[in-house]
């Protein structure tokens, strides 16, 4: 004959001084659509698979550090006359980012004899690196300089 059925385990009964929290993740109250500032610092290629091919351009991107010398202040006040200005990081890895359309090739031309040689200087194609953009890309650019 079968042996009867084993009765389920009893449940434990939690102590009487635990409560569970109500919440439990701590970023409740995140806005449901990120910000301007998070939609520019998403890499391109997961912004294109989130959101669908950008709406922007064509673009160049100078991104340039910090530097000692006289042409800073001028770089910078040129990079904040772009179409796009940013500065990310602090202290020494601070790198100031500035975003040129092929209208505004003079401004991206004048920024980069400022900065171009400067050896953490990079130079970004739809805010990608590319192989020779200094010394293929930006050249066929100033054939766009007005004569």
């Amino acid at each position: 004959m079968p042996n009867p059925p084993t009765p389920p385990p009893i449940a434990r009964t939690l102590p009487v001084d635990y409560r569970p929290r109500e919440h439990f993740w701590p970023y409740v109250d995140l806005t449901e659509q990120p910000s301007d500032e998070e939609l520019a610092a998403l890499d391109p290629d997961l912004r294109t698979a989130l959101y669908g091919p950008s709406a922007i351009a064509f673009s160049y991107t100078l991104v340039f550090p910090v530097f000692d010398g006289p042409d800073f202040a001028r770089a910078r006040e040129l990079a904040r006359a772009s179409a796009e200005y940013r500065e990310v990081g602090t202290g020494a890895a601070l790198r100031i980012r500035a975003r040129f359309f092929p209208s505004d090739v003079e401004q991206l031309r004048d920024l980069f004899v400022l900065v171009g040689a400067q050896p953490d200087c990079e130079v970004l194609v739809d805010d990608r690196p590319v192989p020779y953009a200094r010394e293929l890309w930006l050249p066929l650019t100033w054939f766009l300089l007005p004569r």
